[in-house]
């Protein structure tokens, strides 16, 4: 796997670089802003950024603007974003413009390698990663949502498919049957408006669907 890092912070940067090395991951560039990003992205096409979401000049929001002006260019791009804070605007568009290869990861999360890698591999091999607080957050600030919709137990299950988590793997971690997480995922797609598959798209979409409202 080939990765491209943006993170201006030089201790972040080569942290995560060697984390990676460490896991047989090559970082083929490794930048400190979203224009340096982009270039990166054309020369050496990469399988998968990961990006800070504040970058110079102004350290708001630029990374994210990049990540999805990286991904406009080439569609398909594997983004995972690291941030301290979830910015709404800009991550509602990020994660709402593809429903494969996103990530949304709060900083902390490196610290746990295992499933920072773990994330890694998932977003690069096109799924999905996006921590907890980051899709309570969201859901919180959301006025209104078809989310709204669903029972407590079924938010629960949406918040770990938006974890990347498999039926077997939800039903695992909330002690239930394989059996009883499919009529929840059958529950959320209907009430949703969408239709019931296992596709990945259809997953996603599930988890992104109260973001268009």
């Amino acid at each position: 796997m080939r990765v491209v890092i943006a993170e201006d912070s030089v201790l972040l940067r080569e942290g995560v670089q060697r984390l990676l090395a460490d896991e047989g991951i090559e970082t083929v560039a490794a930048v400190e802003n979203g224009d340096a990003l982009l270039d990166a992205v054309v020369e050496h096409k990469p399988d998968l950024c990961v990006v800070d979401v504040r970058m110079p000049p102004t350290f708001t929001d630029e990374g994210l603007r990049a990540a999805i002006e990286a991904r406009r260019r080439s569609p398909g791009l594997p983004v995972l974003v690291l941030s301290q804070y979830v910015e709404e605007r800009y991550a509602v568009e990020l994660l709402a413009g593809g429903a494969s290869g996103v990530g949304y990861l709060l900083k902390e999360r490196v610290a746990d390698v295992k499933e920072f890698v773990d994330a890694v591999r998932r977003v690069a091999d096109g799924g999905t990663s996006i921590d907890h607080e980051v899709i309570t957050q969201l859901m919180v600030r959301s006025k209104k949502s078809p989310v709204d919709s669903l029972t407590p137990r079924e938010r629960e299950v949406l918040g770990l498919m938006a974890q990347g988590l498999s039926n077997t793997a939800i039903a695992a971690t909330l002690v239930v049957s394989d059996g009883a997480v499919e009529k929840h995922v059958g529950n959320i797609f209907a009430k949703l408006g969408l239709e019931p598959s296992n596709s990945e798209h259809r997953r996603v979409r599930a988890v992104l669907a109260y973001l268009d409202s």
